[in-house]
């Protein structure tokens, strides 16, 4: 019992004191060892406090020595006369060598880990001892718990500005780097792109049509565009239609291979040669597909979470997807159960921080206007899912509704109707019915 009582948390006051002293006597590792640690990380309280202004002074490009520390402690308000000036001195004089700064840095990151395991697990007994929820519940919290600790986050908590500034300031440079280029993934369509700054994480961005309109296709597109560019893995939900379909469509828009001949089976040598390499392009990307039909937000987040380099998850589509905790009661509207999974969605496209692209039904409103172009206001069931959405996409085909249009054979447009990155507009495709695909305007397909 004693033992116990007597166990401290995990840590190692000789690594921290040396990244310090390593940070003091050789101010060009700094860069390194602020991209390995945060002041949470340090367990002592006078190591946390000299790691916040060393890190505070590299963000704002300010020389950093003892000297600089000590004034700027000062002004901080951790300064003591008889006590600090010494400590900095000591830290200097107890470090072996500069050389080794990223290594001390990684027990310190270990130790920090190992604590936030150790509290995390504490959390998770209380959950399970204060019965205050169902098992399915206490075991999605603790999923999103230990997720976060792999991502190098705590959920919750106030941060503080000046580790804000930092972070933004270094994606700052990240742009600048890459000569101003959209932030975000390439959704492939460049005049797109440059309306919504790409598909940046943690958008939840809802993508609306009429049924027919293409809006799968479109979104499949998008999947294999950025799985190309990108080499990230792209999470695919499919709550319609079946994996073999969805392959079945990629294949077509990649081979330009007509679908009805797919469907069909009745395919000429050519035909096969262009399927060959079209399997062989879309088998080097890594597009994952789940077809279950039954699928909540939690289960496609508890899916998505054990994926090492997820860069984009698309869900299609939202009217058939259940609510938290399966398939609603009778009592509970529908307009409630899109209101919560609307709100799941944003929820999980924050954890995960990446872009999460949700296909959606609009209501037959714009079909009873002269207009037909989709507004906000015909998203189908909820105020919340224009609330919720980060971008709104709308795709809108003329001659789906005016078959006789001959001006508008094949074209289709994307209207930006929500856009909180920039301006709202509308975005001009061109649409490949024989292929299931989307391209620019301007392209055009030449057989030979």
């Amino acid at each position: 019992m004693d033992e116990l009582l007597n166990r401290q948390a995990p840590h190692s006051l000789e690594a921290e004191q040396a990244v310090l002293g390593a940070m003091l006597i050789d101010p060009q590792c700094v860069a390194e060892i602020i991209t390995v640690l945060k002041p949470d990380d340090f367990y002592t309280d006078i190591n946390r406090k000299i790691f916040e202004v060393i890190y505070s002074m590299f963000n704002y490009s300010q020389a950093i020595d003892a000297v600089t520390v000590l004034e700027q402690m000062k002004t901080a308000g951790d300064f003591n006369e008889e006590s600090t000036p010494a400590y900095l001195m000591d830290l200097m004089k107890i470090t072996p060598t500069s050389s080794n700064a990223v290594k001390y840095a990684e027990i310190v990151r270990n130790n920090a880990l190992l604590r936030n395991i150790l509290q995390t697990s504490e959390e998770i007994h209380e959950m399970v001892y204060s019965n205050e929820q169902e098992a399915a519940g206490i075991l999605e919290a603790a999923e999103r718990k230990i997720y976060a600790l792999r991502q190098g986050r705590t959920i919750g908590g106030l941060v503080p500005i000046s580790a804000v500034v930092g972070d933004v300031y270094k994606r700052l440079g990240e742009l600048y780097k890459n000569g101003g280029s959209i932030p975000g993934l390439s959704t492939g369509f460049s005049d797109l792109d440059n309306l919504i700054m790409g598909l940046n994480k943690s958008d939840l961005i809802l993508m609306a049509s009429r049924p027919g309109m293409g809006k799968t296709s479109f979104a499949l597109n998008i999947a294999l565009n950025v799985g190309k560019s990108s080499g990230k893995t792209i999470a695919v939900f499919s709550l319609e239609m079946s994996r073999e379909q969805l392959v079945m469509r990629l294949l077509s828009s990649e081979a330009f291979v007509e679908n009805g001949k797919l469907l069909t089976g009745r395919l000429s040598q050519e035909d096969w040669r262009k399927i060959a390499a079209a399997s062989a392009s879309i088998s080097k990307t890594d597009i994952r597909i789940d077809d279950n039909s039954a699928m909540t937000v939690a289960e496609m987040n508890a899916q998505c979470r054990r994926i090492e380099d997820l860069g984009l998850v698309i869900i299609d589509y939202l009217q058939l997807m259940q609510g938290s905790g399966g398939r609603s009661h009778a009592s509970e509207s529908r307009v409630q159960v899109v209101s919560d999974i609307s709100r799941m969605l944003k929820i999980m496209a924050k954890e995960l921080n990446v872009p999460v692209i949700c296909l959606s039904q609009l209501s037959r409103a714009n079909v009873l206007r002269q207009n037909k172009r989709p507004v906000l206001s015909d998203l189908r069931e909820s105020g919340a899912l224009e609330q919720d959405a980060d971008i709104v996409l709308a795709l809108y085909r003329e001659e789906y509704f005016e078959k006789e249009a001959a001006d508008t054979h094949n074209t289709a447009e994307c209207i930006v109707l929500k856009n909180r990155h920039g301006s709202t507009g509308t975005v001009e495709l061109q649409w490949l019915p024989e292929y299931t695909a989307f391209s620019s305007a301007e392209w055009r397909y030449d057989e030979d």
